[in-house]
């Protein structure tokens, strides 16, 4: 972990250098070639510094600093080239912008292309300097990830064989898992047998699993669908080797690695530049929504506190993204105590728990409102899976498969499902919305987001739909 960080760092610093490089044979080339007309000298050291942090903010925008290994040479500067076009043209409309605002008729919005040119080069040899040292590191155990292999057969065996011959990829094999428990405490081609799949997640946790690698056959379905449910909360990459004839069917999509066909299991839903701006755009509008609702705030506070004795506020544990427990932030709809009795259950239509006040908020959602404090501290977004308390993730993990998938991305106050589906009040209700959950996980997209906001201020005011 300690060497991919300093890999990163490596990289990172690596761009800083290599685009001053570039900026600094652009400015001599600017200013010596003769071509440009320049009025005065250029500035030289305050617009390299602000174009650098510009270039840095953009590269760790996207992703570029959180994945430590390129798959190729090809693919780092295919990215390097499809994101400096598109920061390019930004800073084009500036320029263009500015000298439009200014009235300046002026040649330097022609001059950044000869800029993007310089830019490619140099950083692109940085890249290519990096990733070539970064491959020397790997092959000798700087950086690398630990992974087991689910399986103990003849199959398992063979990926070991494969990962083992090509160091470059990255990952070091701390073991294998035994589906049947008849060889743990064994060990195939010198490498231990760490335990069964029913304790794969001890394994992960005592030996900082990162890789999870599942080399099962096919009769194995229901033991597959056991380890992902099981790996769900922690982080780990999962990757499976497919049997050749859902490869050769269009089943299965693979990547390939040296010549090892590995289908990747619960790929990030989100590409990161969208991520971040999804995260941008909870804090932008929570922070809106906070103003704006001000009022409304406050006489609801007044409401709730004429209404029943209690605070006016109710918190209460949530399980969070990769099973993180919070506590979520609601206006107080129902009597104080009202679960003492019962103990945790869900909400009903008619709910008896719930106050005159409460039924009101509840019903245009007024009583949601203070969860923009989760949103802003991080702990929420504006649209995802409703939250649910750990009892409940518990109950239902054993009841529906998959269901902890949920957990893989962060919890919204609204989602898909609150906007499809009607009020849930038994187990079935909430399988579902669980479908509708998953959906929203597979298809996630800034446009998804958008959707549902739309649909959401429709179901508000009709007074339809359920946040609990």
């Amino acid at each position: 972990m300690k060497g991919r960080k300093v890999l990163r760092l490596t990289i990172f610093a690596a761009d800083f250098i290599f685009l001053m490089l570039g900026y600094i044979f652009f400015f001599y080339f600017r200013v010596t070639t003769g071509w440009f007309d320049l009025i005065m000298q250029p500035d030289f050291v305050l617009p390299m510094l602000v174009v650098n942090f510009y270039w840095l903010f953009i590269f760790n925008f996207v992703g570029m600093y959180k994945h430590v290994f390129a798959p190729s040479r090809f693919d780092e500067l295919s990215e390097l080239f499809k994101v400096t076009f598109v920061g390019i043209f930004i800073l084009f409309f500036l320029i263009f912008f500015d000298d439009y605002s200014h009235g300046v008729e002026s040649t330097s919005r022609v001059i950044i292309f000869y800029y993007w040119a310089f830019l490619l080069a140099f950083v692109g040899a940085g890249r290519l300097i990096v990733r070539s040292m970064q491959r020397n590191l790997l092959i000798k155990g700087v950086g690398t990830k630990k992974g087991i292999i689910i399986g103990s057969t003849q199959k398992a065996v063979d990926v070991y064989k494969d990962i083992s011959a090509h160091p470059a990829l990255g990952v070091r094999i701390a073991g294998f898992i035994d589906i049947e428990n008849q060889t743990a405490g064994n060990s195939l081609e010198g490498i231990p047998v760490l335990g069964s799949v029913r304790e794969i997640e001890q394994v992960i946790h005592e030996n900082s699993i990162e890789e999870v690698i599942i080399a099962l056959e096919q009769h194995h379905d229901s033991v597959i669908v056991d380890i992902i449910g099981r790996c769900e909360t922690y982080d780990v990459g999962m990757k499976m080797v497919p049997e050749m004839y859902e490869i050769l069917s269009g089943q299965a999509r693979t990547s390939q690695l040296y010549g090892i066909p590995l289908i990747d299991i619960n790929p990030e839903p989100m590409k990161d530049w969208e991520k971040n701006t999804k995260r941008l755009m909870d804090i932008v509008f929570s922070f809106l929504m906070l103003v704006l609702s001000l009022p409304i705030v406050l006489l609801t506070a007044i409401a709730i506190k004429f209404d029943s004795k209690g605070p006016v506020f109710f918190t209460q544990e949530r399980v969070g993204l990769k099973g993180k427990i919070f506590r979520i932030v609601k206006f107080r709809s129902m009597y104080i105590d009202a679960e003492a009795n019962t103990g945790p259950v869900w909400s009903t239509k008619d709910d008896p728990r719930v106050t005159r006040v409460g039924r009101f908020i509840r019903k245009v959602r007024i009583d949601e409102i203070p969860q923009v404090f989760n949103v802003l501290r991080g702990e929420m977004s504006l649209i995802g899976p409703r939250p649910e308390r750990p009892y409940f993730v518990e109950l239902l993990s054993q009841e529906i498969p998959y269901y902890k998938r949920r957990l893989r991305v962060r919890p919204g106050i609204t989602g898909w499902a609150q906007v499809r589906h009607k009020y849930d009040e038994t187990l079935d209700d909430v399988k579902g919305k669980i479908r509708y959950d998953l959906f929203y996980i597979e298809n996630m997209s800034l446009r998804m987001d958008f959707k549902i906001l739309l649909r959401t201020v429709f179901v508000v005011s009709l007074g339809k739909g359920h946040f609990e």
